[in-house]
């Protein structure tokens, strides 16, 4: 077996948005990808809302997406790291997926090392100047109480509920195009924090659902992943260079030039 080198970040895949038929021809493309960077991959960092709607009950644990788990087993046990982390829409993945993978959840943005080069890696939420509302309701998502009421709810319930409240929010706004260095909230915040972290080489985020690489000097880029609903974008770390790509099964992958 080749030597596993390459890092790998992914985020927004929303299994489970969609009818049972669309979310296995998904979950199909997401293992086709998982697949081709199999032999490779020495971890896969995925950047937050893999599922649409997840909840632990004690016993249960939602019904779906048992290729792509399994798939995620699989590469665990063949030594590749595998890192969730929760975003607005998985925010509670609890133990189930750490004991049963072997992966590794985290629940706010962090700095890591790859290869002697820093990388700032976070969902991408919270980040506007609009979204006190929300970083409230988030901290009150968090509770452990309101996780306590939430498990009183049969699990029919309340997935039924989710899915039409993540149906409605995804009806009722449409997400902006890309609006420039100037007014992108994670570019922003970039650029503010990079001047007291300058060491940091990339800073790569989901929730957008836009694929990008900016350069914000001569030193420091940000990279937002996209989506795997109509973008099929991620990012690879060979430990020297790191590129933004768009999988296509049979057309192999297309880098995406900078902005």
């Amino acid at each position: 077996m080749s030597e596993k080198s390459n890092t790998y970040f992914i985020s927004d895949l929303h299994l489970g948005m969609d009818s049972d038929r669309d979310c296995r021809v998904r979950e199909k493309i997401v293992i086709d990808w998982l697949n081709s960077v199999r032999k490779d991959a020495m971890a896969i960092w995925f950047l937050g809302d893999v599922f649409d709607y997840w909840f632990e009950y004690r016993h249960v644990v939602p019904r779906g997406f048992t290729r792509f788990l399994g798939k995620l087993g699989e590469m665990a046990d063949e030594g590749t790291d595998i890192h969730f982390f929760t975003g607005n829409h998985d925010i509670w993945i609890f133990d189930y997926l750490p004991s049963e993978i072997g992966l590794t959840v985290h629940r706010e943005p962090l700095i890591r090392e790859f290869n002697g080069k820093k990388f700032f890696l976070g969902h991408g939420d919270g980040y506007s100047p609009m979204d006190l509302g929300y970083l409230f309701i988030k901290r009150i998502f968090k509770s452990r109480f309101l996780h306590w009421c939430y498990a009183r709810i049969h699990p029919n319930a309340a997935t039924a509920f989710a899915r039409w409240s993540s149906k409605r929010s995804r009806d009722s706004r449409n997400l902006p195009e890309y609006m420039g260095i100037e007014k992108e909230d994670i570019i922003r915040y970039s650029r503010e924090h990079s001047t007291k972290n300058p060491d940091i080489a990339f800073y790569l985020f989901g929730h957008r659902h836009l694929a990008y690489d900016v350069e914000i000097n001569q030193h420091t880029r940000v990279i937002c992943l996209g989506d795997w609903i109509t973008n099929f974008t991620y990012a690879e770390f060979n430990g020297e260079r790191l590129e933004l790509k768009k999988f296509f099964k049979d057309r192999g992958n297309i880098i995406y030039d900078r902005l």
